[in-house]
């Protein structure tokens, strides 16, 4: 999966924590799974550094993540970014 296939709805699974995200907050999710720093997200993205800190804290909060390293962990364990 890539961020244009989360752009376009994505796979959530059916009663998956991953389905309750928005769009947005699985690309965002992506990217730092990917490495991407805050501002490297919130220039891909073309929103404001606090705009993407908010998504990124949306979708801890949304999967019960304490930290970046969880949800990078996260992502590789759904198959969201190929590491």
């Amino acid at each position: 999966m890539c961020v244009d296939d989360l752009k376009n709805g994505g796979v959530g699974e059916v009663g998956s924590v991953f389905g309750n995200l928005s769009p947005r907050e699985r690309e965002v999710l992506q990217l730092i799974a990917e490495g991407k720093a805050t501002k490297e997200v919130a220039a891909e993205l073309h929103v404001s550094i606090k705009t993407a800190e908010t998504h990124r804290r949306n979708v801890m909060e949304k999967l019960k993540l304490e930290s970046v390293a969880e949800l990078t962990k996260y992502a590789i364990r759904e198959g969201l970014t190929a590491l």
